[in-house]
């Protein structure tokens, strides 16, 4: 049997009230919502190294260093977005609301298999309209692959790196080896042969 769905469209406002509550974490896409789904090990583990190395760079700055529960609204002409990314950080002094950022400087996503189309496309393009982002970095999880898309003025330059090689996020002035990102993963991943040591 196939159930009838719905769609509902929300205003941002509903949106915000019903997170507050929700077992469950939703994105919104101007009026609508798409649950997210649950992150594995290794997605946890690569997100967690990120933000803690950023968080203890950062340490005693004014910027400030968030994990995936920190929702960022991004606002233009034609979209009203809300997206809960994996790292982020705001240097705002201002920030507008206690739910959401709006003017990051940095955003993280660890790419899973079912997002990695959109966190490339999708993603790139929404956070690259950002006027107070400088870098937008993916990571996957399932091989050495880091990418970093310096934005200026909206428009986002690729850097690729890999085993070996040390990421420059150079909007909170920190290099981290590849290595170290993909440390807590590494005897599983050398299983899978992605380290060759």
């Amino acid at each position: 049997m196939t159930l009838a769905t719905k769609k509902i469209r929300l205003t941002p406002e509903e949106y915000l009230e019903g997170e507050k509550s929700s077992d469950v974490k939703h994105e919104y896409d101007n009026g609508y919502v798409v649950a997210m789904v649950g992150a594995s090990r290794a997605h946890n583990l690569i997100a967690l190294t990120l933000a803690a190395a950023i968080k203890q760079h950062l340490e005693g700055s004014r910027c400030r260093t968030y994990m995936s529960d920190m929702k960022v609204r991004i606002r233009t002409d034609h979209n009203d977005l809300f997206y809960y990314p994996d790292v982020m950080v705001s240097c705002d002094d201002n920030p507008v609301s206690e739910y959401y950022e709006e003017k990051p400087t940095l955003i993280v996503e660890v790419l899973s298999p079912t997002t990695e189309i959109r966190d490339k496309l999708e993603k790139l393009s929404a956070y690259s309209s950002i006027p107070s982002l400088k870098e937008y970095v993916t990571v996957a999880q399932d091989r050495v692959e880091v990418n970093r898309y310096s934005v200026v003025d909206g428009v986002a330059s690729l850097t690729q790196y890999q085993e070996g090689d040390g990421v420059e996020l150079a909007s909170v002035g920190l290099t981290i080896p590849v290595k170290e990102i993909y440390a807590d993963v590494a005897e599983e991943a050398m299983k899978k042969g992605l380290f060759d040591d």
